[in-house]
């Protein structure tokens, strides 16, 4: 397995100088500078790729991502020749990327929002923060703060009772905190919406089942896939984060099921996996470990990390070795694979130094760190045993 640690290019507050004394080796970055839609260059890829090699013997790994568009999720909805335009310059990108030496890409396939938390910074018992998903307040957002039509429906009555009670108590601060830690997990995480701006990102979705969300996902694959193949090119989809529709968008890569189905839409090797522990490992259904198994020769690419679930719905990041999903388990899953796969820690808890600098929300340098090391630690530790 290939030690990989995500960086958000210039803009990214911890430096390659830094990555490299982590002992990690594969860079997982995007041009996030680049508009959604707009050709990558071979020009701007081959510039982002030195700048990382000149940093000690990094390489970049992993794209993570090159973004879907959101007129392909949409689908038919957009126009043909808006969809023919957009999958054209996909196309050109992942050629260029190959022409680098690129060859794994990481994306996602949720609608407007990617990853969602409520919380950027719960405390923890003996200090640092982590991130945190409270359905409560997320049921708080969509019924009270939003005002969806027909939110109730998607929470349980527990849930909606206590969110009617925070509706009662929340203050102006409290409900800015809340938007700030939601507006965080949107692609890039650079754009931000007010309430009024998301219910309007929203309205184009109202109506937009899982299984029109599914036809837009298998349109896609028929479309890139077979350039994929012939560029020898990897594509592995991310699983949905949290697994769960939110705000009425459906999200259909949240358990074994929906994986299987999308691999079965293009049955080929470059029609992959990225197997994220964390995401998966929400939803109280997903033996992670076992996925990771029956997928074993799909996954490309994988998110180490962990979390601890309540019975509600609502989640925390967890230490790597801690949380919910067997982690040594799925380490040895996927060491029996036998190939070299990327796998970075994902989403670290903020610690010691961390506290104060400004990263990206959940990318801490000591958190990851640490997540990193003790992944290192497993991987020595099963590989030893097995020889």
């Amino acid at each position: 397995m290939i030690e990989s640690w995500r960086w958000f290019g210039p803009l990214d507050a911890i430096g390659l100088d830094e990555i490299a004394q982590t002992g990690a080796t594969g860079i997982v970055t995007a041009l996030h500078d680049i508009p959604y839609g707009a050709v990558w260059t071979r020009q701007a890829i081959a510039a982002r790729k030195a700048e990382i090699a000149a940093a000690s013997d990094l390489h970049w790994a992993v794209v993570e991502s090159l973004p879907v568009h959101e007129d392909i999720k949409r689908g038919e909805a957009a126009g043909a020749a808006r969809l023919d335009a957009l999958f054209a310059n996909y196309r050109q990108s992942l050629a260029n990327l190959a022409a680098e030496g690129v060859r794994t890409v990481c994306y996602n396939f949720m609608p407007l929002l990617d990853w969602t938390r409520t919380e950027l910074a719960a405390p923890l018992p003996r200090g640092g923060h982590a991130l945190r998903f409270s359905a409560v307040e997320m049921a708080f957002f969509d019924v009270h703060m939003v005002g969806r039509e027909g939110a109730e429906a998607d929470w349980s009555a527990a849930v909606l009772t206590g969110a009617a009670a925070l509706a009662e108590r929340a203050t102006d601060v409290d409900r800015d905190r809340l938007l700030t830690a939601i507006m965080s997990g949107l692609p890039g995480a650079y754009d931000r919406y007010d309430v009024a701006g998301l219910r309007a990102a929203l309205a184009p979705w109202a109506g937009f089942t899982a299984d029109d969300l599914r036809a837009s996902l298998a349109r896609f694959l028929a479309e890139i896939i077979p350039t994929a193949e012939e560029l020898g090119l990897k594509m592995a989809i991310h699983p949905d984060d949290p697994p769960r529709p939110l705000l009425g968008l459906p999200r259909i890569v949240s358990c074994e099921a929906d994986i299987a189905a999308i691999l079965a839409m293009q049955d080929s090797t470059a029609n992959g996996l990225t197997l994220c522990a964390g995401s998966l490992g929400a939803n109280p259904d997903n033996n992670v470990p076992a996925i990771a198994r029956r997928f074993a020769d799909r996954i490309h690419f994988a998110h180490l990390r962990n979390v601890a679930k309540e019975p509600d719905g609502s989640f925390q990041e967890a230490a790597h070795l801690e949380g919910d999903t067997d982690m040594p388990a799925l380490v040895a899953a996927l060491l029996e694979t036998g190939r070299d796969i990327p796998y970075r820690p994902d989403h670290g808890h903020a610690l010691l130094s961390d506290l104060g600098r400004t990263t990206h929300p959940g990318y801490p340098l000591i958190g990851r760190m640490r997540g990193l090391a003790e992944l290192r630690g497993v991987i020595a530790g099963l590989s030893h045993r097995a020889g």
